[in-house]
């Protein structure tokens, strides 16, 4: 995350974008979808999040993002980064306001970690949103750590405003469940939250895996334990991480 976006002001748009279902307003002719693209490998994005590409006017998002689905669709790509969201977005607004059919483009899963985009679209475009679900690093790396969803826990620290709430589950669960956690670029990655976990009284010989780049190219998993993996700290200065800020870390439970 960009050190100029204020990772604690204002209030959060997840609430928006989780205060209420998808009621049947939002099958109206030319919704705004939030599509999910994946992971980056294009291999993995749906069909139907295709689809919704392919027939946008207009597709807004992080320019990382755009650029993996640019080459899907003919639209009129806005992209932006955390300083221009608002005016990229308003721009966005105006377009889909105007007639025009508009596609917000998501990494991975909008529900895994974009519901704050979702929220910061929706409040932009003052209609109803249909999220379409893409398949989330989450489910990648649950794969690789043969960490079944059902046994574990899933929280998000790569989100602005209070993570507390998330960085307390996972010290209560810790040891009892697998965990699944999204990083935080730079001030919460792998090596920090394994340093909050064992200051939680968890076991040091906990196996942990550090799942890097899921489904490029360049994949990369680190093996280690949660002792190993807190001691590279030392080589972690808040701006800086041994490991990629497309990052999962996986705690296999005892």
């Amino acid at each position: 995350m960009s050190d100029t976006y204020d990772l604690d002001s204002g209030p959060d748009p997840a609430a928006l974008a989780a205060s209420a279902p998808e009621s049947e307003s939002a099958t109206v002719e030319n919704p705004v979808y939030a599509v999910g693209i994946g992971p980056g490998n294009l291999e993995y994005l749906t069909p139907r999040a295709e689809r919704a590409i392919r027939a946008a006017d207009v597709v807004v998002g992080f320019e990382t993002v755009v650029e993996f689905v640019r080459g899907k669709t003919s639209a009129d790509a806005l992209t932006c980064g955390y300083r221009d969201e608002a005016e990229t977005l308003a721009t966005f607004a105006d377009r889909v306001a105007d007639g025009e059919t508009g596609t917000a483009v998501l990494m991975g899963d909008p529900n895994h970690s974009g519901y704050q985009f979702v929220g910061k679209v929706q409040a932009a475009v003052e209609r109803p949103v249909r999220v379409i679900p893409g398949i989330s690093s989450l489910q990648v790396a649950a794969s690789r750590a043969r960490t079944p969803m059902e046994e574990t826990v899933f929280v998000t620290l790569h989100r602005s405003g209070d993570i507390t709430p998330g960085l307390r589950r996972l010290r209560d669960e810790v040891g009892d469940r697998h965990l699944l956690v999204l990083p935080r670029p730079y001030d919460w990655m792998p090596e920090d939250v394994a340093a909050e976990l064992l200051d939680a009284g968890a076991s040091p010989s906990l196996e942990a895996l550090v799942l890097e780049r899921l489904t490029h190219e360049d994949e990369g998993v680190t093996t280690t334990t949660l002792g190993r993996l807190e001691a590279l700290t030392e080589e972690s200065d808040g701006d800086t991480s041994p490991f990629s800020d497309l990052s999962v870390l996986a705690v296999r439970s005892n």
